[in-house]
């Protein structure tokens, strides 16, 4: 199914560089091969100690089972609704998978962020999602533009200098 397709269908998306997308399949993976089997071990080990009613390390790897199950649901459902942006595509204006090079109008300082899905955004690596308030304000400009993103911190000022 086409991004288009999905969209038309008004279902979930989350949007994922290739890279994020094998990030999180390599975790699945490590999920369901190594810490299922390890947990389920230490159930195991629990139960022949004997009355569970009253056996913290049961409880413990109980709780630890539920956290691991909820964190593989949600890595499933993600992939499933994965869609892949292209971080080489060409265009002159700021879309998902652009590097976006941008010089702030008070201070003059330059950041470069990349324009990512949420799922993947992480402000202190420069990765920065398009449902951010300055992913958002960025989104479908060209370079030469001044944007306006509104930050909790007040109005950001930013002219776009270059998109990659």
């Amino acid at each position: 199914m086409t991004e288009m397709e999905r969209l038309n269908e008004e279902e979930p998306v989350v949007y994922l560089t290739r890279e994020g997308y094998e990030k999180l399949k390599e975790r699945l993976e490590y999920l369901i091969n190594v810490r299922r089997p390890e947990i389920a071990q230490q159930i195991h080990d629990a139960k022949e100690m004997g009355d569970i009613s009253e056996n913290a390390g049961y409880d413990e790897a109980k709780n630890a089972q539920a956290f691991l199950e909820g964190e593989i649901a949600e890595l499933e459902w993600k992939l499933k609704h994965a869609v892949i942006i292209e971080e080489d595509r060409p265009g002159d204006t700021v879309a998902l998978g652009a590097q976006v090079t941008v010089v702030d109008e008070a201070s003059g300082e330059e950041e470069t962020y990349t324009i990512v899905g949420s799922a993947e955004a992480d402000p202190f690596e420069g990765r920065i999602s398009n449902e951010s308030p300055v992913g958002k304000a960025l989104m479908g400009h060209k370079v030469g533009e001044v944007v306006e993103a509104h930050t909790p911190g007040g109005i950001l000022r930013m002219r776009i200098t270059k998109i990659q």
